[in-house]
């Protein structure tokens, strides 16, 4: 068995990596709404990635709530379940995968590619413009309070840059130092 090399770090993580490294699968952006499409890669600034807007300022958007972040793991979950649920149709700007997403809690930070630091926040609560994603229009179902562990994130920016498709991820637990 041939030890993988941590992208980020450099370092063996064959018992290390434990769903803590991933990779970010799309980035997804739109001029207000569902769904985000996806490109190749983005500039994140500390109010979330460049080029995306937001329909509903109240509840989307801000510092706090600068990117939502989902798994792309979940997603294909759902779609076995039979849901329409597509890579951006829930409004995440980072489709994510190869983590636990049982690490990805608030407090927890997402080191992306060579320079962006994420810090998530809080879990999203799910609104009824996501509802085409969902049979019967159960948008709940990724409801953190209804279903837990399904909910996307939304993460404040820490370390402003650019990000790419492909680029490695690695999740730091909110109880973890940087080298674990």
């Amino acid at each position: 068995m041939t030890a993988r090399i941590d992208p980020i770090a450099g370092a063996s993580n064959d018992l290390l990596d434990n769903g803590r490294i991933g990779t970010v699968h799309s980035i997804n952006t739109s001029a207000g709404g569902v769904p985000k499409k996806a490109s190749d890669d983005a500039q994140l600034s500390l109010l979330g990635v460049i080029g995306d807007a937001q329909n509903d300022r109240k509840h989307h958007g801000g510092a706090d709530r600068a990117v939502c972040v989902y798994s792309l793991e979940l997603i294909q979950a759902m779609q076995r379940e039979g849901h329409p649920i597509d890579i951006g149709t829930c409004g995440e700007n980072l489709t994510v995968q190869g983590i636990n997403w049982e690490f990805v809690v608030p407090g927890a930070r997402i080191c992306c590619g060579q320079d962006v630091e994420l810090e998530v926040v809080s879990f999203t609560k799910p609104c009824k413009t996501i509802k085409g994603s969902f049979v019967d229009g159960v948008f709940t179902r990724i409801s953190q309070k209804l279903h837990p562990g399904w909910s996307r994130v939304y993460a404040r920016v820490l370390t402003e840059g650019k990000i790419r498709r492909g680029d490695p991820i690695r999740v730091i637990s909110p109880d973890s130092s940087l080298a674990g």
